[in-house]
Formats: structure tokens, sequence, C-alpha cells
């Protein structure tokens, strides 16, 4: 468990279990919003257990006596709800974090398993601040030298959690093309794949490349990030991004599409030892 709680996962908690209550008496959000003799619409009830509305306290606690929560059950979700207005570590980064990723960087801040499958680009949690600062030069609308060192900070602040006393299990599988593109010249591709394969020595990260050698595959089209949770309330999430912002699915028969086919891009790509020697060699062709 990470030493302090992420907001964003304990919001996400807090949304899921007041529609469970709800579901659990009966409820539909039409019937809450009657009980509350008008104060609240469907639609704000509907807001709150989508997360895209935040429960002020004193609703909070009015719902709660709605539906009859006390003793500890109360007392946690009151805790959830006080944790959820807390300030995430990515807030002292908002001029360089969009608004869009802050929710994954809440998510993978409480993360207990993170499995990643990327076609291109090395993963963030894996890029060097070279390697970033090269690629962001290449990207339209990437900013000034000194906007792209401010997002090189949050890379590197993110990377801080896979170094921490109870890091997440980190499992990554990197098309062939990710170490073999050329991106910031050979000295900075080297130092890249160098700092891959180091990771890849910890106990809890776990790295395979898929060779071009292993053909057609599930995952052509697009690359997608897994986070899995310490604790069981906490549902898996996938997370896509594109140029244009980012997708979170949580229903179950789409998680356990992703989950799938991460499980076939591992049978597919090389083993961890394979696959650090294939970077080792790659390395040595940077000139």
């Amino acid at each position: 468990m990470p030493a302090r709680p992420s907001p964003t996962v304990r919001g996400r908690r807090l949304r899921h279990e007041l529609r469970k209550i709800r579901e659990q008496h009966g409820l539909t959000i039409e019937q809450v919003s009657e009980r509350s003799d008008g104060d609240w619409n469907a639609s704000t009830i509907s807001r709150w257990e989508t997360g895209d509305r935040r429960i002020r306290p004193a609703d909070l606690r009015r719902l709660l006596d709605l539906y009859t929560v006390h003793d500890d059950q109360r007392e946690v979700l009151l805790t959830l709800a006080r944790q959820a207005r807390e300030r995430g570590w990515w807030r002292t980064y908002t001029d360089a974090v969009p608004a869009w990723f802050e929710v994954y960087l809440g998510l993978e801040a409480e993360a207990a398993t993170i499995r990643e499958y990327s076609p291109e680009l090395v993963p963030g949690l894996l890029q060097t601040a070279d390697y970033y600062r090269a690629f962001m030069r290449a990207a339209p609308g990437a900013g000034d030298e000194e906007s792209i060192d401010r997002k090189a900070e949050v890379r590197l602040a993110r990377q801080e959690q896979l170094a921490g006393a109870e890091p997440p299990e980190y499992w990554a599988v990197l098309n062939e093309a990710v170490i073999r593109r050329m991106v910031g010249g050979s000295d900075t591709m080297r130092a890249q794949l160098q700092h891959i394969a180091d990771m890849a020595e910890l106990s809890h990260v776990n790295v395979q490349v898929l060779a071009f050698r292993a053909g057609a595959h599930a995952a052509m089209n697009e690359s997608f990030i897994l986070v899995g949770f310490p604790e069981p309330a906490d549902p898996d999430v996938v997370y896509l991004e594109s140029q244009a912002g980012s997708l979170y699915l949580e229903q179950r028969p789409e998680v356990e599409r992703y989950a799938a086919m991460f499980s076939h891009l591992i049978a597919k790509a090389l083993d961890p030892d394979e696959s650090r020697a294939l970077i080792a060699r790659a390395a040595a062709e940077m000139t």
C-alpha cells in the first residue's frame, strides 16, 4: 500500500460504494431524488455516482441517513470522502499536467499492478529525461524548453513510485519498434536502452519485447495500460490515451478483454531474458 492514499482512487471507491448501496436498497436515482424533497435532482445524484461531480460533506451525510448507513460503514465512507478531497502529488505540477491526465496519475499512485503495452514509445515509467525531451521536441504543440523540462520533472516524479518501499508490480510489453527507433541520437538512445535493461533487473519489473518476427498480434492498432489495485473494492481499469485526450474503461467485460489481450502479448513476446539480450544488442547497434 502507498504511504498516502490517492484521492482519485478514494473518490472512485466512494462513488462505486454509493451506487452499490442505492442498488442494495432497491432504489432508482429518481426515487432517491424524490426522497430528498427536491433538494437533489436525478442528474446531480447520477453525477455523484459517475464521479463527474464531487459530493459535498453535508450532502453525503444526508444521503447516508437516507440509506440508513450507520456505525463503521458510515465512518468508512466519510473517511473516503475526506481523502478524496486531499491534494495529490501531481497538483504541484498543474502547469505541466493536462486535466485529462490527472485522473490517470491518481490511479497510478495507488496501483498494485501496472500492465502496459507500447507499440512505438518507451513507456513513461521507463523513460530517461533525455529521451523524453527528444520525443517532446518532435511533438506538435509541446511548448518551449522550459515547458518541456517541467513535463520531464513529472515523468521523473512518477518513476519514484517504482523505487519506493512497496512498489507496484510493473509489467511492460514493448513492440520491437520501441527499442529500434532512434530518438534523440545514438547517445541518448543507448542510455535509454541501458536504463530499460537496468530497470528490468528489479524483482517487481518485467520487460518483454514483442519481436517483429512474432507477426500479427491482438494489439496492433493501439497501446493500453491495465491498472490494478490492492483493495478488492477497487476494480481494475483500462487506460487508453490519444493526442486528443484519454479514455477510461471500467466495465468488467471491457477490462477482461484487455487483460486477455495482454496475456496473448506476453505469450507471443520474447521471455524476459531473451528480451534483455535483444535490448543489449539494439543498444550496441546504436551508432
